[in-house]
């Protein structure tokens, strides 16, 4: 009997092998400066570019070898109490989860096996980051067995792989959302982003070698746009003017394209839906995401805006889960929405929002007071300080003055801000859940479920010790949630309501 046929025998069983084709061409990202250097360099070359094509082929031999080799020492495998991936060319690892710590499995498709109907496999563990357990790359048939039979040994069914071809019908269920192209392209409207001025700064900072000159050079560039006769200073006023106004225009429409290029990107085709197996979040144009969320998971909702979406009565929702993201503690499952579509994903999740009838409470107003007071006096010394440079040192002084203003201005949005937080901060309690509403310019709600909260713990510093006020911080499982500046015996009466509420819970009888 072969070593494959013992393996095989053993329940063990290796990726695709169109797969060793998806990591050397990924792995072809890695040699893309190296190669391009070559390039560069070989311009001074006798043979020119017929001379660099050996090289070049070599690197696409060795990548295409190298995802080869990677394939054929890979493998996985279900085992009778966690699920196994061992690998590595040179030095091996094995690495294996137990089924009681994975959160959910998860399905990703990135542009090129997505093409080649490939997908990795998550084993998300909530730990995030290094500690998730991957599987790269598996068909899609072989990716949806795999996740059912994991979830299925978690919850104590032995269930086994089917055999390879066999289909695994994902669970279908009731749409809760979606959002079709119109609405996709609203709220990439409101998605304004600058990421763009940063990859090209990126890119320029790699390739200066091929500029003319050095990009950081300021003086260089006052030069290029004064141009020759010095043109730039010689227009008028209105017409400096009407230039930097068209600088700002596209600025503005570089931003907003960009914004809504990566809103597009990342939510094409979003679709919720509530399945038996929980909530299920497809979205993604080249990178497609599939993530099932138990719904008895869901420890705590959050419902955010932005300054400028909220005066158009646009929300999102997120759930903070124990099953995370890799790198973060909760799931949005619903990114661009009306308040009146929410609701039902908030119902369908077993919480709800406060009603008319919720009974509202603001923090101490000592609080913000308190924190007007020490931010206000920090920059007010900073604007001292500004001022005191400026005056022994007067080739400073212009920058001095400017700093100076700066500090006094941010000194008196700082007393604003705490004003405006006190009059929009909120927190609530029932028998069954906690609201807590923060923000002035973009608030955010938090809905926290008083059975589901692990901890509480009463806060205060020097100051609130003498000023009767204290934070309440609760330990949620995948999270944290505060309540801020509220009164010390406002706050005693909380702590008490919810460990009455956690000592009457069995937590074995919850669901896992």
């Amino acid at each position: 009997m072969s070593q494959e046929d013992e393996a095989e025998q053993h329940g063990w069983r290796r990726a695709s092998p169109l797969s060793f084709a998806v990591q050397g061409l990924m792995g072809l990202r890695n040699a893309i400066l190296p190669v391009a250097a070559i390039l560069f360099g070989s311009r001074n070359w006798g043979g020119g570019a017929v001379a660099v094509l050996p090289i070049l082929l070599a690197v696409l031999v060795l990548s295409l070898g190298g995802g080869w080799l990677v394939w054929r020492k890979t493998r996985y495998r279900l085992g009778e109490s966690d699920v196994r991936v061992e690998g590595g060319i040179i030095n091996r690892t094995a690495r294996s989860v137990p089924y009681e710590r994975i959160q959910d499995v998860s399905l990703e498709q990135k542009l090129l096996p997505r093409l080649l109907g490939l997908v990795e496999v998550k084993f998300e563990t909530g730990a995030g980051g290094k500690d998730e357990l991957k599987l790269a790359f598996v068909t899609e048939a072989e990716g949806a067995a795999l996740r059912e039979a994991v979830r299925e040994r978690r919850d104590g069914v032995q269930a086994a792989l089917p055999h390879e071809g066999t289909a695994v019908v994902a669970p279908e269920g009731r749409t809760l959302f979606a959002m079709d192209l119109r609405r996709l392209v609203t709220f990439g409207l409101f998605e304004f982003s600058l990421v763009v001025f940063a990859v090209v700064a990126g890119a320029a900072q790699q390739f200066d070698f091929l500029l003319p000159f050095n990009l950081w050079d300021a003086s260089k560039w006052m030069e290029l746009l004064a141009g020759p006769g010095h043109w730039l200073g010689g227009l008028g006023l209105a017409t400096q003017a009407i230039a930097a106004s068209i600088a700002l225009a596209a600025f503005a429409v570089l931003g907003l394209v960009t914004g809504l290029s990566r809103t597009v990107l990342r939510d094409y085709g979003f679709r919720l839906e509530d399945t038996p197996k929980g909530l299920r979040r497809r979205r993604g144009l080249l990178t497609r995401t599939d993530v099932l969320m138990p719904v008895h998971r869901v420890q705590a909702l959050a419902v955010t805006t932005g300054i400028v979406r909220r005066r158009f009565g646009w929300h999102a929702l997120e759930v903070v889960s124990l099953s995370q993201d890799a790198k973060s503690g909760s799931h949005i499952v619903v990114p661009f929405a009306t308040m009146d579509e929410i609701a039902p994903v908030v119902t369908v999740t077993d919480f709800a929002l406060p009603g008319p009838e919720t009974s509202w409470h603001r923090p101490s107003p000592k609080y913000h007071f308190d924190n007007a007071i020490v931010g206000v006096t920090l920059l007010l010394a900073a604007a001292a300080g500004a001022g005191l440079v400026g005056a022994f040192l007067p080739f400073l002084s212009p920058i001095a003055q400017i700093t100076e203003a700066v500090f006094v201005v941010l000194a008196g949005f700082s007393a604003v801000r705490e004003y405006f937080l006190w009059r929009h901060d909120r927190h609530a309690i029932d028998h069954r859940h906690m609201f807590i509403r923060r923000g002035w310019l973009a608030p955010r709600l938090d809905i926290a479920s008083r059975l589901k909260l692990q901890s509480v713990e009463i806060r205060q510093g020097p100051i609130a010790r003498r000023r009767g006020y204290a934070n309440l911080d609760f330990g949620v499982a995948g999270g944290a949630l505060g309540m801020h500046g509220i009164p010390l015996e406002t706050a005693r009466e909380i702590r008490a309501a919810v460990l009455e509420t956690i000592a009457r819970v069995d937590f074995s009888r919850l669901p896992g």
